[in-house]
């Protein structure tokens, strides 16, 4: 199976940013704060083909990257932003690869870096406002940014090696849901033939990023499934999480990746929200929906944001006043739904 053409416009824009990467000789590689698997997939994927091309390539994170994620990294000079060692990189860089993001806050303070040395910007989400560099690509047709980065290196005509295979493997199933979510498209399918023909094991690949669960977070599942809540008035479920869930059950941060889905998944549901306090007047609120409902929206409102099906925004309320606004902003989009449902 062979993978469609990108569109014409989709190939000007990374052709525009593989002549910058081109001409680079120190490029760091940055992703959003709690890195997930596209993030790091695109990554590592890119920073592979910098090295092989002579450059030099270190990615440095504003973040830690979960544990189930870091076996993609074995190969690739990997720092966090807050480690006295990432100083060196990004002082000596000439150019600063921004991918999977194209919020300035959600970047820690990589910022202020790429405004310095210029670089470029790989991002599949919805557009907000203007790029933090240029050259830019922001493509939300694309099932993720790993989907992206496939086709900037395809420009360059040379074959992907199994690890950039993996990597962008990685990429575009986690984002994708494991090929599960709409954003599953055709070209999504036929790039994933295309890398397993370089030999990606999946078996081992998805035992890497699925296959095992630590106490803790067994712990915390538990624990969500018994915060669970569904609105008495609307198809709305949620789960929240205190500050003091982690600590209670000896879960880390990155533990509470996927717990959105158990409201998303209850039946009958139609918006699945996870809300997790940070701090006495600091809430994360993820936001997932089954289809007929466009969280995003809802998200932007609140100054976050994201795709149609699966956003998220940092509100500076308490828990319950997070989830009482959050609640009243999306009830109506809710209904609207019901009702259309029931006209059809």
């Amino acid at each position: 199976m062979t993978a469609s053409p990108m569109s014409p416009a989709r190939a000007k824009a990374l052709e525009a940013i593989r002549r910058r990467l081109r001409d680079a000789s120190s490029v760091v590689l940055t992703t959003h704060v709690n890195p997930d698997g596209d993030g790091i997939g695109s990554m590592v994927a890119l920073a592979s083909r910098l090295l092989r091309h002579g450059a030099e390539a270190t990615i440095v994170t504003p973040s830690r990257p979960p544990a189930s994620l870091r076996f993609l990294l074995r190969d690739i000079p990997a720092l966090v932003e807050e480690d006295p060692a990432a100083a060196d990189p990004l002082n000596g860089a000439d150019t600063i690869a921004i991918l999977d993001t194209a919020e300035p806050k959600r970047l820690g303070g990589l910022p202020r870096h790429a405004e310095r040395t210029g670089g470029v910007l790989i991002d599949h989400h919805p557009p907000v406002g203007s790029p933090l560099v240029q050259p830019a690509i922001r493509d939300p047709s694309a099932c993720a940014t790993g989907e992206l980065v496939y086709d900037l290196l395809s420009l360059d005509e040379e074959g992907l090696t199994r690890a950039e295979a993996e990597a962008l493997y990685a990429a575009i199933s986690t984002d994708t849901g494991s090929f599960r979510f709409s954003n599953t498209s055709p070209r999504a399918h036929a790039i994933a033939s295309e890398l397993l023909e370089t030999g990606v094991d999946t078996g081992a690949l998805f035992r890497e990023l699925y296959g095992v669960y630590s106490r803790g977070r067994l712990a915390l599942m538990r624990l969500a499934l018994e915060r669970l809540e569904v609105d008495p008035r609307t198809p709305i479920a949620w789960i929240a999480l205190d500050r003091r869930a982690l600590s209670r059950t000896g879960a880390r941060s990155e533990d509470m990746e996927g717990l959105v889905e158990f409201p998303r998944r209850l039946a009958g549901m139609e918006v699945g929200l996870l809300f997790r306090g940070l701090a006495r007047d600091r809430t994360k609120v993820s936001l997932r929906s089954n289809g007929e409902v466009d969280v995003s929206g809802v998200a932007q409102l609140l100054g976050g944001g994201g795709h149609a099906k699966a956003s998220g925004v940092l509100v500076e309320l308490d828990l319950d006043e997070a989830v009482r606004v959050v609640l009243d902003a999306l009830r109506p989009l809710v209904e609207a739904a019901v009702v259309s449902k029931t006209d059809r």
